[in-house]
């Protein structure tokens, strides 16, 4: 039987402000922030990723982030009016057909819905989360679950003046 190699394309869009206050609330402090440099090799275990998408309510958006996101991984930070629900939604929902794999980084029980959608347009989703703060029946309705631990972010101290 020969090796056969498996292209998988992936996209990964992540609901920041949930995966924010995840993290924040597990490790008690503000300033955490996710290590994309070791979660999204991570997540794609050898696949390819087709774009990172970063839903993010809200002006702050350091720019810093932005460009690394785009440096490192063609990604893109997405401002949102209000919550990323609807924004996110909408993208993964036009990505379905360029796609096999969808990862929502986000443990909001709001993207049940939104899973079961992709499901049925034979897309392969799996949930990137906190596991303490994501909704039990994301974690069963997804394809695979990738638990966000300590491993997966860093407390970012600011230069001292």
């Amino acid at each position: 039987m020969e090796n056969i190699i498996i292209n998988q394309s992936v996209a990964i869009l992540c609901d920041g402000n949930n995966i924010e206050r995840s993290i924040h609330s597990e490790s008690k402090s503000k300033n955490t922030m996710i290590n994309f440099d070791t979660l999204i090799p991570k997540l794609l275990n050898g696949r390819g990723l087709n774009r990172l998408l970063y839903f993010r309510e809200g002006k702050a958006i350091s720019s810093k982030f932005a460009e690394r996101l785009h440096e490192n991984y063609y990604g893109s930070v997405i401002p949102c009016h209000k919550s990323a629900d609807i924004p996110l939604s909408i993208k993964a929902t036009q990505l379905a057909s360029k796609v096999d794999t969808i990862i929502i980084m986000s443990g909001d029980s709001d993207f049940v819905e939104l899973v079961h959608h992709l499901k049925a347009e034979g897309v392969r989703v799996e949930i990137a989360a906190v596991k303490s703060t994501t909704a039990q029946v994301l974690i069963e309705d997804a394809d695979h679950f990738h638990e966000i631990t300590n491993e997966d972010w860093f407390v970012y101290k600011a230069p001292k003046k």
